[in-house]
């Protein structure tokens, strides 16, 4: 049997290949209804907020786009990571997010950046 963490790392890899990718179908497949995105904009819940969370992201950082992984670390069932992008829509010096999984879903995922519009 995997370890929390061997699992934790498995998924977090999948999500952010999905995410590199803009593969929004590949994304959705770690959330599920219950799954919570708390932004600084407030909390999305549910599969239809967050996948629209992802859409607009994807304007943002559309695949291709400049991406630095600064840090990610794995504790158990929680991932985190820290990262900078720059695409022609906006730099982004820094961002976070840490996943906190459920068996293999993401049950709270929190994300922030501070970014710059181009």
């Amino acid at each position: 049997m995997e370890t929390n963490e061997a699992l934790t790392k498995e998924i977090l890899i999948r999500h952010l290949t999905a995410f590199g990718n803009n593969d929004l179908d590949g994304i959705m497949k770690d959330y599920t209804e219950e799954s919570e995105v708390l932004t600084p904009n407030g909390p999305l819940k549910g599969l239809a907020a967050i996948r629209q969370f992802f859409a607009d992201y994807f304007v943002t950082i559309p695949t291709g786009s400049a991406f630095e992984m600064k840090q990610m670390t794995v504790t158990h069932q929680v991932g985190y990571v820290a990262w900078s992008s720059e695409s022609a829509v906006a730099a982004i010096p820094v961002g976070t997010d840490t996943f906190f999984l459920e068996g293999d879903t993401i049950r709270f995922h929190t994300v922030a950046d501070y970014r710059i519009n181009k």
